[in-house]
């Protein structure tokens, strides 16, 4: 250090002319004057501060995307680095600077004769500043306490000021400031007291730097607070999945969870594995899985990310079924190990996000089946399906729709099965043989989505006003995901009409059967499916006001093709405006009128829109079948 010593030396001999010969003037100035020497790479940190927090919205979506795959986030990251020109090791060259400059200070400090300064000129304000506290003692022991007290201020200053503190989560703001005023605490107490003057000064003086800096280069101008906020949201989503489910965020399912992906893994030679979500979702698959049990030997091996699925009692029942439970979290090496011949699932985006493709088995079939029978690019996001290799499709009118996007954005073609919609079928079998007792008043059902600018948020008073009092049933049915998402919102509306639950409004809020849906004379709601079920299985009409659209794919517009769900609106009944709801009573009336005109009239677009109609889970099940057997042929020629 005897180099850079002796330029501090000089530095700090005019520091003390400047001070008037007093030494703690001197520190001062010298600790001012070293700022301004160095703004030219203050100003280049700031810079870089500002262009780390600026990709960090796409860093963080590169996490989302291959999560859990590490060496796919490493290799990514890397590529956005050198496409953004941004070094992650800059960092470090401000904190190596810092270190040479305080061991330079030290040097100086402890040998006066580089700055050509005497003993006796070292003395200001009776305090000998080449002395180290814990030698010492005395008053000098505040030096340390105030050198982790301008540190703590500093901290404070710079989670609010810097670009790359201020986006810190709590707990890293915690360890930064925690390590700074250690470090501050270990300096003031073994090093000289004239170099924890130094510190000091120059903690404070940070603080006005970076005021300045934020006033020179803003870091609002150039930072989308927006896009960040939604990324990490979307990280820490999948950061969480998997967490909270017992005491102290322990899985009490964690012993079967590791026994059965174990057990699936023990398992050679699987043709055919089924994903579901929760319990809900074997609806879907229903009618499919049927006809491979009646029709094949197959073992069907059905993955559940739900511990209570029904499926557990089904394949005590069935020994050609397998139920696993694989919670959120260890579903995605699950997903990455996968080692069967065919994956049937209803999640959308697969290979966008956090599930992925198997790394182990490169041909493995993926094949997906809808949970809902409209269209495919609007309420599905941008490339839902890119990476599926085959398609249950509902109806024909799924097929143009996914060939244009094929198109559009050069995908291979999959396989586009026409199989229909088994979840319908099974609905209509309920239907029929439900027991309709008679009623003298007519039930009018609303039933929202949960989406933004709901019914229920937007304009439920004014519908129930001109709903009550008509001499109708008014049950208001919302969707399960509201109620779980906005409890206090719901009792709130609930608490809002007490006094007319009873008479002639009702709130249904328990969602185990559909029976209450199904037995309405008509249907108002936004933009749920359900309307679309209750038309196409009871032919009745139904109501749509039009809230706030449901879109999830803002580039839907460049297929040209009018989704089934805004084609139908004018088709299965009619339309309101949910700012114009005077005299929705009396439509409804004309509606229940002419009943029986729109029963028939649904009754075709159902036939015509949904193919194979009480034949889904035979069309479905006759495709995976030979898919099947072609593999098995495949393999059988190749070990020739």
């Amino acid at each position: 250090m005897e180099y850079v010593a002796i330029v501090f030396g000089i530095i700090l001999s005019i520091s003390y002319r400047l001070g008037m010969g007093n030494y703690i003037l001197a520190i001062v100035i010298f600790t001012a004057l070293s700022k301004v020497i160095l703004l030219p790479v203050s100003i280049w940190t700031q810079k870089n501060s500002i262009k780390m927090v600026k990709i960090q919205p796409k860093l963080n979506m590169i996490k989302v995307k291959y999560f859990g795959d590490r060496d796919r986030i490493a290799d990514e990251t890397t590529a956005l680095y050198k496409q953004e020109k941004y070094n992650p090791f800059a960092g470090i060259f401000p904190m190596i600077i810092q270190i040479v400059i305080l061991l330079g200070i030290i040097e100086v400090v402890r040998h006066p004769e580089y700055a050509d300064l005497s003993e006796s000129q070292m003395i200001a304000g009776q305090i000998q500043f080449y002395l180290q506290p814990y030698a010492a003692g005395g008053l000098y022991w505040l030096m340390p306490l105030l050198a982790g007290a301008s540190a703590l201020i500093l901290s404070l200053a710079q989670n609010r000021m810097n670009p790359l503190q201020a986006e810190q989560t709590g707990a890293g703001q915690f360890g930064t400031a925690a390590f700074s005023i250690g470090i501050s605490l270990v300096l003031g107490i073994f090093v000289p007291a004239g170099v924890g003057l130094y510190w000091i000064c120059s903690n404070l003086l940070t603080i006005l730097q970076q005021f300045i800096l934020n006033h020179i280069i803003n870091p609002h101008k150039y930072i989308d607070h927006e896009a960040l906020e939604e990324s990490r949201k979307q990280l820490n989503e999948l950061q969480n999945i998997g967490t909270g489910t017992g005491k102290k965020g322990r899985n009490p399912y964690a012993a079967k969870e590791r026994a059965d992906y174990k057990r699936f893994f023990s398992v050679a030679n699987k043709h055919i594995v089924f994903y579901s979500e929760n319990n809900g979702f074997y609806k879907y698959f229903e009618r499919v899985i049927d006809y491979l049990l009646k029709h094949t030997n197959l073992t069907i091996h059905y993955v559940t990310s739900d511990p209570n699925d029904h499926i557990f009692e089904m394949e005590k029942e069935n020994n050609r079924i397998r139920g696993y439970y694989i919670g959120e979290k260890r579903l995605i090496t699950l997903m990455m190990k996968m080692d069967a011949d065919m994956v049937v699932m209803t999640m959308s985006d697969l290979d966008n996000y956090h599930i992925k493709r198997s790394y182990v088995k490169k041909d493995v079939e993926y094949v997906y089946m809808f949970h809902y029978p409209l269209s495919t690019h609007m309420v599905l996001h941008t490339g839902a399906l890119d990476h599926y290799d085959t398609i249950l499709c509902v109806g024909e009118f799924q097929i143009p729709e996914i060939r244009k996007q094929e198109e559009i954005y050069h995908l291979p073609e999959k396989n586009l099965i026409l199989a229909g919609y088994g979840q319908l079928e099974k609905l209509k079998e309920q239907y029929d043989s439900m027991e309709m007792g008679h009623r003298n008043r007519k039930k009018i059902l609303v039933a929202p989505s949960w989406q933004e600018d709901n019914i229920l948020d937007s304009c439920i008073d004014e519908l129930l006003s001109e709903l009550l009092g008509k001499g109708a049933d008014v049950v208001v049915r919302p969707h399960p995901e509201y109620v779980k998402r906005y409890e206090k919102r719901m009792d709130a509306i609930v608490q809002r009409y007490k006094d007319y639950q009873g008479d002639d409004l009702y709130f249904e809020l328990d969602f185990t059967a559909n029976t209450s849906i199904f037995d309405s004379d008509v249907v108002i709601t936004d933009w749920s499916g359900t309307a679309y079920e209750f038309s196409f299985v009871t032919g009745k009409p139904a109501v749509f006001v039009d809230t706030k659209m449901k879109v999830n794919n803002p580039n839907y517009v460049k297929l040209e093709i009018e989704p089934l769900e805004i084609a139908l609106r004018d088709q299965v009944g009619i339309r309101l405006k949910p700012d114009d709801l005077h005299g929705a009573y009396d439509k409804i009336a004309e509606l229940l009128n002419n009943q029986e005109e729109y029963i028939h009239k649904n009754i075709e677009l159902r036939n015509r829109y949904i193919y194979n109609f009480g034949h889904s889970g035979e069309a479905g099940g006759k495709y995976i079948i030979d898919s099947l057997k072609k593999m098995s042929q495949n393999r059988k020629e190749a070990d020739k």
